[in-house]
């Protein structure tokens, strides 16, 4: 059950022959794969463009109509590896997947495909995850495309460029025989616009065809002597390929007057931006024509040196507008200016930040300040930037008094639990060495739990923790991994490395159903009935049949209490070897996606529906917050009493609760807590119910009155 449905949006897909398509980013990329006649597609799930995998997951019945083969993949590497259809067939394939972690478990099979090469379009769609709103480090796709020879694309940021470097994609990779990287920002994946659409094409050749007529080709394959003469290949056959078909096709552009003292070179991403500042600055319309001389770099691998070179001619300077760092494009056109004895001046990261995200505003600093240093005749000195910040108030007291928010769980999260017992197991046992990994769960280091001191990848907690596998170590490791990055990665790097090394670590892995911290999407554990997928294979027993002795399974997690007592077995057992625990919850927020449609249902057709809330009772919470300190529930807070004998605020439960149960759960295995109470909302109830209520109101009223009575009143003088 992904985060999104795009069940509506995917008829689109069908447009033909010059309709007109209106939409997002990531549903034009969809439609484009269909145009150029796509045999294959997959991918793994991730931000920013996780969205892509769901428009193909809701539109596989379009795809089999086409014959076009559609898989979710188990990782990154496997998505990479599945283009490997085109290496000897004439295929075109499509995967998708989230960089720079997503390269990073590619890189093996992207180097293997990039050296033997393709027969058939292979392309790989990265969404380049870089910037504030990114999840992962910081870091740039552009070194894995030149380490491997891989030509990589970045498309202007509206629909008919995006759309036509989908095609232009795959006819490189003919051209050239060599897979293509297309990066797309977030920005990229989520702009709305229009383009007119053609016709879907059936692939000529599909896999089922491929497998009637099997083919090999050895000098595609990666063995000595074949393996020594691709580097070969690529330098004098595919590289001049590509350089003569970017050149033909003209996949850069050009935009703005032929000739100025000055001119700026972008990434194709950052098209946008740069003419955004330029309005600001009134160096360019509403339309996007521009005063200043704009080469734009929709393939920014390989780049074309005279494509360049005859862009600086006449200028005094150019520079280079390069996302992140290394300065890689920079660098290379430093190289190119220096070897032909170019006298324009290069700039780039001198006006630019190094490092971080190119935002509006550093955009029109950095332009402005390089415009005002090289061309200040240019800027016309009536023109006022529009959305000039103004002088800020001070923010100091609001900054003393507002406390930070660090991200966390969400409310009702089943993992809460998982490491409120490990703090109650560590008030015990004293301190432990724990590792963390890629997930949902990696918000256990911050407040209020701050378990965690590491997270080496996706899937690699246990493994993380492996050196601390001593024979003259008196306490043990921890580590925890998601059902997620079990499956992705963890089975056989983490559990199998833990079992041949005979580890005697504690490994807990958190099984929410989903691979969650992507949206939501099904995997080999699900408990879903999922139509086009194989769910329900229990993670305990593919633990076990890595060789693991010692596995627990808790259904609950909410059953804080047990999973103290686990915990506690794990870390002072006799018993040699990894210990797992399997700590099994549906994710809350996938579960409120599934139930309340179905509850509203029921409550609109009249069926008794019963909604179960917690809340605090004023007179018996003491204001110790236990609670809090080890649960950290977004609806779990504190109110002030308006009772002058109360000076400390109590415990308070808003609305956003989703009746979990975590808090009590968690007060009572700490300290025993009874001033939380369940209470129930009973939608449609029956006649009795109603008649019981309104008995129970009449006393309680009764009972209320009476003590208003016998309260002790003083009267005001």
């Amino acid at each position: 059950m992904a985060e999104r449905s795009f069940a509506r949006e995917v008829e689109k897909l069908r447009l033909s022959d010059g309709e007109e398509f209106h939409g997002e980013g990531i549903l034009a990329m969809t439609k484009a794969l269909l145009e150029c006649g796509v045999g294959y597609v997959g991918g793994y799930q991730g931000a920013p463009i996780s969205h892509l995998m769901d428009v193909l997951a809701d539109a596989q019945d379009i795809l089999g109509e086409l014959g076009v083969h559609f898989e979710a993949s188990a990782s990154e590497a496997t998505a990479t590896a599945m283009l490997a259809a085109s290496v000897h067939y004439p295929i075109r394939g499509a995967v998708t997947y989230k960089s720079t972690v997503g390269t990073n478990v590619a890189s093996d099979a992207l180097a293997n495909l990039a050296s033997g090469g393709v027969t058939g379009g292979a392309l790989i769609i990265v969404g380049e995850d870089y910037g504030e709103g990114s999840s992962i480090m910081q870091e740039r796709s552009h070194a894995f495309a030149m380490k491997s020879q891989v030509w990589l694309l970045d498309p202007r940021p509206n629909l008919p460029t995006i759309v036509k470097t989908v095609e232009d994609a795959f006819e490189l990779s003919e051209a050239s025989n060599t897979p293509v990287m297309m990066e797309v920002r977030i920005r990229c994946c989520h702009v709305h616009g229009s383009f007119t659409t053609k016709a879907n094409k059936r692939p000529p050749v599909t896999v089922a065809d491929a497998l009637e007529n099997p083919r090999r080709d050895t000098a595609r394959i990666v063995l000595p002597p074949a393996s020594f003469l691709h580097e070969h290949e690529k330098i004098n056959t595919r590289w001049p390929a590509a350089v003569r078909f970017i050149k033909e096709r003209g996949i850069n552009e050009f935009f703005g007057p032929e000739t100025g003292r000055i001119g700026i070179v972008m990434q194709g991403g950052m098209y946008n931006g740069v003419i955004r500042a330029l309005q600001r600055s009134g160096l360019a319309d509403t339309y996007g024509e521009t005063k200043v001389p704009l080469y734009v770099l929709n393939a920014v691998y390989p780049l074309i040196d005279d494509q360049f070179l005859d862009f600086c001619r006449g200028k005094d300077a150019v520079i280079v507008v390069e996302e992140g760092q290394p300065n890689h494009i920079e660098q290379a056109f430093g190289d190119m200016l220096y070897k032909a004895s170019g006298t324009t001046k290069l700039c780039g990261k001198n006006y630019l930040p190094m490092a971080g995200e190119y935002t509006g505003q550093v955009m029109l600093d950095s332009l402005g300040a390089f415009v005002r240093d090289h061309d200040p005749g240019i800027l016309d000195a009536r023109v006022r930037a529009p959305n000039r910040p103004v002088e800020l108030p001070d923010m100091t007291p609001l900054a003393d008094n507002v406390p930070g928010r660090p991200p966390g769980f969400c409310t009702g999260c089943p993992e809460r639990p998982i490491f409120a017992a490990t703090k109650l197991v560590e008030q015990e046992l004293g301190a432990h060495h724990i590792a963390s990994d890629i997930g949902c769960h990696l918000f256990s280091i911050m407040p209020p739990f701050e378990l965690g001191g590491t997270t080496m990848g996706y899937g690699l907690g246990p493994a993380s923790a492996s050196a601390f596998n001593s024979p003259d170590a008196k306490r043990r490791s921890i580590s925890f991994v998601g059902d997620g990055g079990f499956w992705h990665n963890g089975l056989t790097s983490s559990i199998g490395n833990a079992v041949f090394n005979r580890n005697d670590g504690v490994i807990v892995i958190v099984d929410n159903f989903y691979s969650a911290a992507t949206g939501g999407q099904d995997i080999l554990s699900s408990r879903a009935n999922n139509k086009s997928k194989s769910t329900r294979h229990p993670i305990t027993a593919a633990v076990k049949g890595m060789g693991v002795k010692w596995v627990r399974h808790i259904e609950r997690t909410y059953d804080v209490g047990l999973m103290h007592e686990t915990l506690r077995e794990a870390l002072t057992t006799d018993e040699t070897g990894p210990k797992v625990i399997v700590a099994s919850s549906e994710c809350m927020l996938n579960r409120q996606r599934r139930e309340k449609p179905q509850l509203a249902a029921a409550v609109k057709e009249g069926r008794r529906v019963v909604k179960p809330r917690f809340g605090v009772d004023e007179d018996v919470c003491t204001g110790d917050h236990a609670c809090m300190r080890l649960s950290g529930c977004p609806s779990l807070s504190v109110k002030t009493l308006d009772d002058p004998l109360r000076d400390d605020p109590v415990a308070a439960i808003d609305h956003t609760c989703v009746g979990c149960g975590n808090c009590g759960e968690v007060a009572d295995a700490a300290v025993l807590c009874p001033s939380f109470y369940q209470a129930e909302t009973v939608f449609n109830p029956s006649g009795f119910e109603r008649f019981a209520n309104r008995l129970r109101q009449r006393v309680i009223g009764w009972l209320q009155a009476r003590r208003d009575r016998s309260r002790l009143v003083f009267e005001e003088i």
